[in-house]
This record gives structure tokens, sequence and C-alpha cells, in this order.
């Protein structure tokens, strides 16, 4: 039978996939981190402060792990992207639908493209929906840093397609 550690893991999955896909730009590439960390986080199983949030220990152990893959050069390559999000894009006409879908394709490849830092912030802030405070708290730098970077990536975000950097970004 599993433990609860392990139920709590399954159930966080979904986040963690999110979350990964947001650092590599690729599903297959997110979905193998994702798998490491997991692998990592029942190995240290007994190094898990119970009461304390496994989805901030996993969220470290799944950074940790891409960190270490672009050190070694196992995460560089091409960016494939695959739509698979398209669930989410608000039903209405074909046209619309369409122009949706390209929006959301043009936006993760942006992403893909920040800086490491601001790359995480967009992240945490905009697809985790951490507070600034959390955010500033899980990557250690102080709440004005994150501030500043999610507003520059914003900012590349909106140039890039034309928007307005105030919008929320994927909310």
């Amino acid at each position: 039978m599993p433990s609860a550690f392990a139920n709590d893991l399954v159930a966080l999955l979904p986040r963690l996939r999110r979350f990964a896909r947001a650092l590599t730009g690729a599903q297959d590439r997110a979905d193998d981190l994702v798998q490491a960390a997991c692998e990592r986080a029942l190995r240290a199983e007994a190094r898990f402060v119970p009461g304390s949030r496994l989805d901030a220990w996993m969220f470290q152990i799944i950074r940790n792990l891409w960190i270490d893959g672009l050190r070694s050069g196992a995460a560089s390559g091409g960016q494939h992207l695959s739509l698979d999000a398209a669930e989410d894009i608000p039903h209405g006409d074909g046209p619309s639908r369409v122009e949706a879908s390209l929006l959301l394709r043009q936006v993760r490849e942006l992403i893909a493209t920040l800086p490491v830092e601001q790359r995480e912030v967009v992240a945490l802030v905009c697809i985790e929906e951490m507070t600034y405070r959390e955010a500033a708290e899980y990557l250690d730098v102080p709440i004005g840093t994150v501030m500043s970077r999610l507003a520059r990536a914003r900012r590349k975000i909106a140039d890039a397609v034309g928007a307005d950097a105030a919008l929320p970004l994927m909310r």
C-alpha cells in the first residue's frame, strides 16, 4: 500500500509537470525531469520534514536537476513545443480558437527564450500562482527582485506579441 508521502506526491504531479514544462520548454523533457525528481524524492523520503510544504521541496528538486542538466549540457538542443493544452483555450468560433492556439504557442516559445531567472519567476508566479513573497522565499531573493524579473519577462513577451504588459500573463 502506498504511503501518504507517495499519495501526496502523485497528487502534486500536474503542478510538477507544469513547472518543469515552463523550465524546459518541451513536454518530453519536462516529463523526464519530473520522473527523475520523483525518483529522487522517493529515495530521500526520510529527509522530508513532515508538516513542511511538499510542493516547495519538489520544485526545488526539479530546479536543481534542471540546473544540473543545463550545466552538463544535457538540456541543450532545439526547442520542441507541442500544444497539449488545447483544452484550456477558450471555446469560440474557429478563427478565434486558431488565433488563441497560435498566441499560446508563441507565448510558450517566448517563455522558453527568457533568461533562466525570469523563466523561473514566470513559472512560479504566473503558472504556479505563487505570491511574490512565496516566490521570493522559494528562490531566496528579495521580493523586489521577483517583481523586477517578472516585469522584464512580461515586457519582453508583451512586446513580442503586441500586447499590454500590464495584463496578467497566463492567468
